[in-house]
């Protein structure tokens, strides 16, 4: 779709009401990956680390995952925008965690997996993080930048083009 169809589809109205409506929310699919992989560890475990090591780090990537997701809510809150992807986007948020990435709540989601993985020191909830991270950049991210392409047509392109769509 060229971006003179993007500009009219916004101004007919026609962008989707919201970013994410349909089953795949960003939330369960990180939560179906943690639980498949502590179900999969419980069964079977494989460690990845030694519990000193493993303690220590997987503590601090929660505790940066948490610290990034607070940011990025709180920054989205500040600009009057809504945070569930079922909710319209009000506005392109440009500042706090949003500089240097697009997406620095799944960044959060995905960190905060990692994070479990070490502390749990399983390898299964390692494994069951890939599918999750390919599900969100393959389906999930795409559709949603396809409805902020239509909303916000030369802004979003815009920001787009100059900050990653991770990290």
């Amino acid at each position: 779709m060229s971006s003179d169809e993007r500009n009219e589809r916004a101004r007919a109205g026609t962008a989707p009401e919201a970013a994410n409506l349909g089953m795949m929310r960003p939330p369960w699919i990180y939560l179906g990956a943690i639980v498949l992989g502590l179900l999969l560890h419980f069964a079977w475990p494989v460690r990845l680390l030694t519990p000193a090591l493993s303690v220590p780090l997987g503590v601090f990537a929660v505790l940066v995952a948490v610290a990034l997701f607070v940011s990025a809510v709180r920054t989205f809150r500040s600009a009057g925008t809504p945070v569930p992807g079922n909710l319209p986007t009000t506005a392109i948020v440009r500042t706090g965690p949003y500089r240097w990435s697009r997406n620095p709540i799944y960044l959060a989601f995905s960190l905060l997996q990692l994070g479990i993985a070490v502390w749990v020191n399983s390898l299964w909830l390692l494994i069951t993080l890939v599918p999750a991270v390919v599900l969100m950049s393959l389906v999930v991210i795409p559709r949603e930048e396809r409805y902020l392409e239509a909303r916000f047509p030369s802004d979003y392109l815009a920001y787009k083009s100059s900050v990653r769509r991770w990290l």
